[in-house]
């Protein structure tokens, strides 16, 4: 549909051009933005700048009438002319076969260092021996599907730990059929990888709605239910790891979002945070509006601590920074980035300070609500 919109417009534009071709006077030497309205007839620069793609308008010698910033700012254009070979090459193909061209290329971010984009271009003469290039940078979308790749392999190697326990398990058991104990054993090791396994399952559900806006409900919720709720959830945790769990909210602050969502993200916070304290320590959980207006929602703990190279990882899917701890304790690698994801949408974000030996402490920034409005009354 896209290609179809495309080609149109470069009919609409090849008729206006020769249309207004005997009006207009050639020049050279790279007349760019500031020279488009002598060069090109206006209405030909509206409809350019109406494009979401990146246009680069050349004259018969290939030299640069027209181009928008990005291309500029991208380095496709300098000095009047085009600055990067493929271009080059693909607008030299276009005249030699006189049809419109489509290439996807990979090109230099700059001049020096190693940064890439990855650019849709699409090539076709307009009249008068001119040129347009349309260009579509796809660089963030073919990251993000980099990106959903790695979740998918991440995911199926993850999934595959606790099914392929569990399998085995299972043969175990029934080859010691006759062994009570063993029997016993083994079910109790088979249990753990199922819970392990659901918690995985139920935090992948929960990081694919965080991903999609369009399920978030918005409601004025007091934030000490929100922490009540999610420390209650993982008091269970907290005692058979015999870890202790306070909570102060000194006032009563509210922010408006998706209940289920913020109850999630403190949760997450509360359970990472309790799975990183030996017994007998405390996790605790403090609330306060900072000058700028955000609600903080601290988590603070007295666990094993975060070394500092690992300090930027802790927010990324799958990450753990003790994996064998993970394992013990059923940890899935999701629950910060879970959170990330939350305080994103409600438009705030997540902080960490942690030293090793010494603790954690999680802050989860959002803002305050609007003060609820006084009636007077008669």
């Amino acid at each position: 549909m896209l290609t179809i919109v495309v080609i149109a417009l470069l009919v609409v534009l090849a008729s206006v051009l020769a249309f207004r071709v005997s009006e207009l006077t050639q020049r050279t030497a790279g007349g760019a933005d500031r020279d488009a309205g002598q060069v090109l007839a206006p209405e030909v620069t509206s409809l350019l700048e109406m494009l979401h793609t990146v246009s680069i308008v050349l004259d018969p010698a290939d030299r640069v009438l027209r181009a928008s910033a990005t291309a500029f700012s991208l380095g496709m254009v300098r000095d009047g002319a085009l600055a990067r070979e493929p271009l080059k090459d693909l607008v030299r193909e276009t005249r030699r076969e006189g049809v419109t061209q489509e290439v996807l290329l990979t090109l230099p971010r700059g001049p020096v260092g190693s940064g890439r984009i990855m650019v849709h271009v699409r090539s076709g003469l307009i009249g008068a021996g001119r040129l347009v290039l349309l260009v579509e940078d796809r660089t963030a979308a073919n990251r993000l599907e980099d990106m959903r790749r790695d979740f998918v392999a991440n995911v199926s190697h993850e999934l595959k730990t606790p099914v392929g326990a569990i399998s085995l398990l299972a043969e175990t058991m029934a080859d010691s059929a006759d062994d009570p104990d063993a029997v016993r054993m083994f079910a109790e090791r088979m249990g753990a990888e199922s819970t392990r396994l659901a918690g995985l399952v139920h935090d992948i559900i929960d990081l694919s709605r965080v991903q999609d806006a369009t399920t978030m409900t918005s409601e004025r919720i007091p934030v000490a239910e929100i922490v009540g709720e999610a420390v209650d959830r993982a008091r269970l945790q907290a005692q058979a790891r015999d870890v202790a769990i306070w909570a102060r909210v000194s006032q009563d602050i509210d922010v408006v979002g998706d209940r289920a969502l913020l109850v999630t993200a403190v949760r997450n916070l509360v359970d990472n945070a309790v799975r990183y304290s030996d017994g007998g320590t405390r996790v605790g959980v403090t609330v306060r509006v900072a000058e700028d207006e955000l609600v903080e929602i601290a988590v603070v703990d007295q666990g094993i601590g975060i070394d500092a190279d690992a300090l930027p990882r802790v927010f990324e899917r799958f990450y753990r920074v003790d994996p064998a701890r993970s394992r013990e304790t059923g940890g899935t690698g999701l629950g910060l980035s879970i959170v990330k994801h939350v305080a994103a949408d409600h438009g705030g974000e997540v902080t960490v300070w942690s030293q090793p030996g010494r603790g954690s402490t999680f802050t989860l920034r959002v803002p305050a609500a609007e003060p609820a409005e006084t009636k007077e009354l008669a």
